[in-house]
């Protein structure tokens, strides 16, 4: 595992602040993914995407070949990550992008930071949310030039914000009992042979995360490949809850394309691919159904579907010790401080 440490940090992104606030780079090699370049961004206070995040990173670039970039929420006075700063250093690697992945919640970023998310969607690039993404973004209204990504926003063509505009929902609420009922996928009828579901078999799709509300039916061309079963407990095996949580089922699993027209003389529109999933806390990677459902949607969502194995490798890179969800004012939250590149050790 040493060598593949010290490809870690790069030096290609600058200028920074300090040392601590560059990016993350695994390079990748050869693979399906080779010449693709991911963008990967962490930064929710519950559930825990600074362990997720790394470890999808570490299997699409060992597995698969992509370069992968990836940035956290980082506190600037000792160069840490904490999702409760609203911090996210080498978003300008979105300028050469292929793909970007998300998995953050509420997030109050400076413009010249969100400068970059919207540069790289005004290009249609593909986008792959996970989770909390759905409520991403929290900027203030009359402060922020992108207060449209906010959860819920009413701006003309930005309606329920990035979450709902270009992943297919915002927040709304649980479905399931929050850190008491599970979700289990279904695959959704018709679905069976969706490249994204490749691999995947009946009942390898779990995780203890609970289900969330989604408005039905889903926007635009959104087609939900994935349900979730809620489940009495948060174990694997646990029996499905009767009654109406169940029917119908929630989609925690769709794809769609989002529309932009970039505010051009003469703007032309565009569309990416979107692949999104409210399932993805750093317990829910523990099976391997899940993460071969995210790595799928990779795969999907920067089209190369075609290049699908009859069964992605996900094995796991390096340890992988998933923290149990919280937020941070409960005692189990707190971990040693560590750096981005602590990460990948």
């Amino acid at each position: 595992m040493k060598p593949f440490r010290l490809a870690l940090v790069a030096l290609a992104f600058a200028p920074f602040a300090s040392a601590a606030d560059k990016p993350v780079v695994l390079e990748g090699g050869d693979g399906p993914g080779k010449g693709k370049h991911v963008v990967l961004v962490s930064g929710d206070q519950e559930y825990r995407s600074e362990e997720t995040i790394p470890l999808l990173a570490k299997m699409l670039s060992k597995h698969h070949g992509f370069k992968c970039t990836v940035l956290f929420t980082v506190d600037p006075k000792d160069g840490t990550v904490n999702p409760n700063i609203n911090n996210v250093p080498g978003l300008e690697a979105l300028k050469d992008a292929d793909l970007l992945v998300i998995f953050t919640r509420f997030l109050n970023l400076p413009d010249d930071q969100l400068k970059h998310i919207d540069d790289y969607l005004m290009t249609g690039k593909p986008v792959v949310g996970l989770r909390t993404s759905t409520h991403a973004f929290n900027g203030i209204p009359g402060k922020s030039a992108y207060a449209k990504f906010n959860n819920g926003s009413k701006e003309k063509g930005w309606e329920g914000g990035f979450g709902k505009a270009v992943l297919g929902e915002q927040w709304v609420n649980h479905h399931g009992a929050h850190g008491k009922e599970g979700t289990r996928g279904i695959v959704a009828k018709g679905q069976e042979k969706h490249p994204i579901l490749k691999g995947i078999g009946a009942g390898d799709i779990f995780g203890t995360t609970d289900v969330y509300t989604v408005k039905l039916p889903l926007p635009g061309d959104s087609t939900p490949l994935v349900l979730g079963e809620v489940t009495e407990t948060l174990k694997a095996d646990s029996k499905a809850v009767t009654g109406k949580k169940n029917d119908p089922m929630m989609p925690v699993a769709w794809t769609k394309t989002y529309v932009v027209a970039p505010n051009t003389p003469e703007p032309v529109l565009k569309s990416g691919r979107v692949f999104t999933t409210t399932m993805g806390a750093s317990q829910d990677l523990e099976w391997e159904g899940t993460r071969r459902l995210i790595v799928n949607g990779c795969f999907w969502a920067i089209g190369l579907e075609q290049k699908i194995p009859d069964k992605t490798n996900v094995a796991l890179v390096g340890e992988f010790k998933p923290t149990r969800f919280y937020f941070k004012n409960n005692a189990e939250w707190v971990k040693t401080p560590v750096k981005p590149a602590d990460l990948f050790k």
